[in-house]
C-alpha cells in the first residue's frame, strides 16, 4: 500500500499537463516538534532564541519556540510529493519559487499542512514544467504559515538502482 494513498499520479505528459488548474490536497498534519527546528538550527548554524531557546522564548512575543521560516518552507518538497506522484521512482525536482510570504509564525509543537493549486504546466519536450499556488496551513490557526508560489520541473528519468 502506498504511503501517500490519496496522492494524485501522473505518467505521461498529457497528465502531468492536465493537472493545469487543479487544487490537491491538503495534505496530512505534519507536526512541528523541537527536535525537528534544533536539527534544522544546526544544519544552517540559525541559533535564534526564538527557535532554540525554549525558556526565553516563553517570554516573547509567541509564548514559545517558534520554526524558522524556512524551515517551514523546506517542508515544501515532501509535502509536494505527498500530494502528487509521478511513475515508480521519479519525483518532480524543485526548480525555484516565484513568490513567498510568512503571515504567522508555526509554534513549535502545533502541525503544518499544505494544499496546492497547479496554475500553469508547460511541456518541455522532454519534461513538464508546473507552476504551483502553495498554502500552509498552522492547526487552529486562522491566517496561512506560508504562501508560496513554486516551481518544479518533473523529468521521466528513473532514479539508479
Amino acid at each position: 500500500m502506498s504511503a501517500h494513498p490519496d496522492r494524485v499520479r501522473a505518467v505521461t505528459t498529457p497528465e502531468v499537463i492536465a493537472l493545469k488548474g487543479r487544487t490537491l490536497g491538503p495534505t496530512a498534519w505534519f507536526p512541528v516538534l523541537q527536535d525537528r527546528v534544533d536539527a534544522f538550527a544546526r544544519a544552517v548554524e540559525d541559533w535564534h532564541w526564538a527557535h532554540d531557546d525554549v525558556e526565553r522564548a516563553s517570554r516573547g512575543p509567541f509564548g514559545g519556540t517558534i520554526a524558522h521560516a524556512h524551515l517551514t518552507l523546506g517542508l515544501v518538497p515532501h509535502l509536494f510529493a505527498s500530494l502528487v506522484g509521478f511513475a515508480e521512482g521519479e519525483d518532480a525536482m524543485f526548480y525555484g519559487y516565484n513568490k513567498v510570504r510568512f503571515p504567522t509564525a508555526v509554534p513549535v509543537g502545533s502541525s503544518l499542512r499544505m494544499s496546492a493549486t497547479i496554475v500553469e504546466v508547460v511541456d518541455l519536450g522532454g519534461g513538464e514544467e508546473l507552476t504551483v499556488d502553495l498554502l500552509m496551513e498552522v492547526d487552529g490557526v486562522e491566517r496561512p504559515a506560508c504562501a508560496a508560489q513554486a516551481v518544479f520541473r518533473h523529468y521521466a528519468v528513473k532514479a539508479p538502482d
